[in-house]
């Protein structure tokens, strides 16, 4: 059956894209595997729903089929074995059904590889949270960051032998990559095959192991990574960095997540692709009209407050917003506020009577 990824992001069907991507946003962060009380299969859950409901063209399709892609939850696909629903059966006694094995494993196993019908192995995702400045979410950067982390050894290139010495056939699976074996089950006795651990599925071991990884071709190490930072992003959002996560051997490594946290800034604000900010003018300069040097996130600007302007008004100074695209910015908007002054000496007091004379 296939799930619900809209139940699993916690959000309605009409939600927006902007919904579930907080919801993502939300449910990643509470749920990763580096945080003390996280939960990596609800993680993997999460991001699988987020990929689909994330994406215009996969949503619309699980919309209509309820799956996107082939197969998943679809009559006769892998999702129900050709109408025959094994959901109750898996995960043993947990599900209720009181078999104390999984038939995820067993058909997983039949068909050549682990639950899944022979996926790869995927290293760890993992996470790193960085600190920009407001101007760097406006305008985009660059950050190297170091992370530790399980890799690819560089004194083997991940094979596992010693630099110089060959691969032979394992003799454990006789260069097969697998181990076939008989497992019982309610449907009888079934033979099944499993990755021989001991090549990891190749059906080559090395003839003398690596020194520096032990022959796994993997260790721990700390890995120098660019992450280039777009334009334009928000507090909060992640980048998502696809094979920058933990290495495996025989597999594909996982991802990085990148979750970016913006600082505040003294002056402006951010509304959309527009930056706001509050400009405090003269009562005399409302009047009569002025111009007075600013200094943006561009540099200095000379600005030209129109006569007669009241508390309240914008002004709009074109392309000095937010980057949202090649030669694409949003509008720097000036809120004006007029001061109003309090305390007026007796010179100020007699021209202000005459201006209220004059109706001002």
């Amino acid at each position: 059956m296939s799930k619900d990824y809209y139940q699993i992001l916690g959000i309605e069907k009409g939600a927006s894209k902007d919904d579930v991507k907080k919801a993502f946003h939300k449910l990643a962060h509470k749920y990763h595997p580096d945080k003390k009380n996280g939960d990596e299969g609800k993680f993997k859950e999460v991001n699988e729903a987020y990929q689909v409901l994330g994406d215009d063209s996969k949503r619309q399709q699980y919309d209509t089929f309820g799956s996107a892609g082939s197969g998943g939850g679809m009559g006769g696909g892998a999702g129900n074995a050709g109408g025959w629903d094994f959901t109750n059966f898996s995960g043993g006694d947990a599900s209720g059904s009181g078999f104390a094995f999984d038939l995820g494993d067993i058909f997983g196993d039949m068909f050549g590889g682990r639950r899944g019908g022979g996926q790869t192995k995927r290293g760890r995702d993992i996470s790193v949270d960085i600190q920009i400045s407001f101007a760097d979410s406006v305008f985009g950067t660059e950050r190297q960051v170091l992370i530790n982390k399980i890799g690819v050894c560089d004194t083997c290139d991940g094979k596992g032998a010693e630099p110089g010495t060959e691969l032979k056939t394992c003799s454990t699976c006789n260069g097969q990559g697998k181990i076939q074996e008989s497992r019982r089950s309610f449907l009888g006795v079934i033979n099944v095959a499993r990755e021989c651990e001991a090549c990891r599925g190749s059906g080559k071991v090395p003839e003398k192991g690596c020194k520096a990884c032990g022959g796994h071709g993997t260790l721990k190490k700390t890995e120098e990574i660019k992450i280039k930072i777009p334009a334009g992003l928000e507090n909060g959002e992640m980048i998502r960095l696809s094979g920058r996560g933990e290495a495996i051997t025989g597999g594909v490594a996982g991802d990085l997540y990148v979750r970016v946290h913006v600082d505040k800034h003294a002056i402006f604000r951010r509304e959309g692709a527009n930056l706001l900010m509050d400009l405090k003018v003269k009562f005399s300069d409302a009047i009569l009209g002025a111009e007075q040097k600013l200094k943006t996130l561009d540099g200095d600007l000379n600005l030209k407050i129109p006569a007669g302007i009241s508390s309240g008004e914008f002004l709009r100074v074109r392309n000095k917003g937010v980057h949202t695209g090649p030669n694409k910015r949003g509008d720097l908007l000036i809120k004006v506020i007029v001061s109003t002054p309090t305390r007026l000496s007796r010179q100020a007091k007699k021209l202000m009577e005459e201006l209220k004379k004059e109706g001002l």
